[in-house]
């Protein structure tokens, strides 16, 4: 594949993969419960994580199962998009997390990207999925804190996949979409580091 189309081919799964991580269905599913405006609730925040303060679990459960589903369509979309072409699968992983933290539709205020990149994970290797969502469960049981979890994956996913299963391509995502999961934490961070996180049942 000559540069110029693998430019093109990045560009248009790029485009595609936001456009499917723009769409904020927490606040949809929310809204179809009944639940209010979810920017109005908690941290505001579009995800699971604030749907399950309003005590739906079955709307935050739906919450994480459809963001989860973003991701791993996305990156679906990219192996029909560009075949062979691992880059591009990264790439879409990447922008799908950017649609759901920056929605269009929200005027760019969206979640966090965590259930996202989990999907993202389970899209490009099903084995490696399952590691990374095995650490983001432990780390939030472990804690009883939902960020410590994210977090926790953020940073153990990419060593972890790459030692355990040598997918260089699946680490690499790992360790860019960790990167912005630790970006959109910062908030949290310092609650934690104060002892001001809240904590939940993980």
């Amino acid at each position: 594949m000559t540069d110029l189309a693998l430019i093109v081919a990045c560009m248009l799964t790029g485009f595609v993969a936001y456009a499917i991580g723009s769409v904020p269905f927490g606040v949809l599913i929310a809204k179809y419960y009944r639940l209010g405006d979810l920017r109005a609730i908690g941290s505001g925040n579009i995800g699971a994580t604030n749907v399950l303060r309003t005590g739906n679990k079955k709307a935050a459960f739906l919450t994480l199962f459809a963001d989860g589903l973003k991701g791993f369509i996305a990156v679906k979309s990219a192996a029909l998009l560009a075949p062979d072409m691992p880059i591009a699968q990264i790439f879409a992983g990447v922008c799908a997390m950017i649609g759901h933290i920056f929605p269009v539709w929200l005027k760019f205020h969206g979640g966090k990207g965590v259930a996202s990149y989990l999907g993202v994970q389970f899209g490009i290797s099903g084995l490696g999925g399952l590691i990374a969502c095995a650490i983001w469960l432990i780390g939030g049981k472990v804690s009883k804190v939902s960020s410590i979890g994210a977090l926790s994956a953020a940073i153990f996913a990419a060593p972890a996949q790459y030692f355990l299963l040598q997918d260089v391509n699946l680490a690499i995502f790992s360790a860019i979409g960790g990167a912005i999961l630790i970006f959109t934490h910062r908030a949290n961070i310092s609650r934690i580091c104060s002892g001001q996180e809240g904590k939940i049942k993980f």
